[in-house]
C-alpha cells in the first residue's frame, strides 16, 4: 500500500499568514522580513536541538525563535503582541489547494498521514481548525521520539507507526531539507514548489517529482 506523508507547516498550512498580524504591529515593510527571520530561526533551533539531543517541543522552538527575532529587531513587540502571534500560530489557515487535493487523495486508496515536527496535539488542533483533519488516517509526530526532521530516525518512526515500506512511502513537502531527508531514508518525494522564487538545495539530490500545487499530486503519484 502506498502511504503519503504530508508535511504540515508551509505545505498544507500557510504559515506566512502571520504576516498580516505582524503588519498591524510593525507595518507592512518590516512584517515580511520579520516573519521570514522568525521561521528561519525556528527551523534552526529545531535542527540544533536535534543534533545536540537536547529536545524541546516544537512550540518551544517557535517561542524562542520569536523572542530572538524580536530582540534582533530592537524589541518592537510587547508581551501581549508576542502572545497573540503565538496564538495565531495555532490557528493558521490551509492553503487554497489543500482541501480539494486531500479529498481526492484520501479516496484514492492511498494512506494519508500528517507528518510533522509539531506535537500530535498541536497538529491535530491546527488541522481541525483548518478543516483538514477528516482527510487523514493519523497524525505522526516527531515528538514521539524527541527529535526533528531531517533526523533519519524520524522517517523510520513514521514507517514503524504506519507499517509501511520506504519504497512505497511518499513525502509531500515544500521544504527541501525535508525532501532531502526523506530521500536519504529511501522514500519517494514530492517537492511542492509554491513560488517561482523557491530554491531547492543544490546537494545533487532531486525530488522524485516537483509540483506547483497539491492538485497535481493525484496525477503524478502512482
Amino acid at each position: 500500500m502506498t502511504n503519503l506523508a504530508f508535511d504540515v507547516y508551509g505545505t498544507l498550512i500557510d504559515a506566512q499568514s502571520v504576516v498580516s498580524t505582524l503588519s498591524s504591529y510593525l507595518g507592512t515593510d518590516k512584517a515580511e522580513s520579520f516573519s521570514s527571520r522568525w521561521r528561519d530561526k525556528q527551523l534552526e533551533y529545531s535542527f540544533r536541538r536535534g543534533l545536540m539531543r537536547q529536545y524541546q517541543d516544537f512550540a518551544v522552538c517557535t517561542k524562542e525563535a520569536l523572542e530572538f527575532t524580536n530582540n534582533e529587531y530592537g524589541s518592537p513587540l510587547n508581551e501581549e503582541q508576542k502572545e497573540n502571534l503565538l496564538d495565531t500560530y495555532t490557528r493558521l489557515p490551509a492553503f487554497d489547494d489543500a482541501r480539494a487535493a486531500l479529498s481526492k487523495l484520501s479516496l484514492s486508496g492511498m494512506g494519508c498521514f500528517a507528518f510533522s515536527n509539531g506535537s500530535q496535539e498541536a497538529v491535530s488542533g491546527l488541522l481541525e481548525k483548518a478543516e483538514l483533519s477528516s482527510y487523514f488516517n493519523d497524525v505522526i509526530s516527531c515528538k514521539d521520539i524527541k527529535s526533528f526532521k531531517p533526523d533519519p530516525e524520524v522517517y523510520q518512526h513514521f514507517l514503524d507507526k504506519t507499517g509501511g515500506q520506504a519504497e512505497s512511502t511518499w513525502l509531500i513537502s515544500s521544504n527541501s531539507f525535508d525532501i532531502i531527508g526523506a530521500n536519504a531514508a529511501g522514500w519517494k518525494t514530492a517537492w511542492v514548489k509554491r513560488t517561482k522564487e523557491a530554491q531547492f538545495d543544490p546537494w545533487g539530490i532531486e525530488p522524485t517529482i516537483t509540483v506547483s500545487s497539491l492538485s497535481q499530486l493525484i496525477e503524478n503519484i502512482k
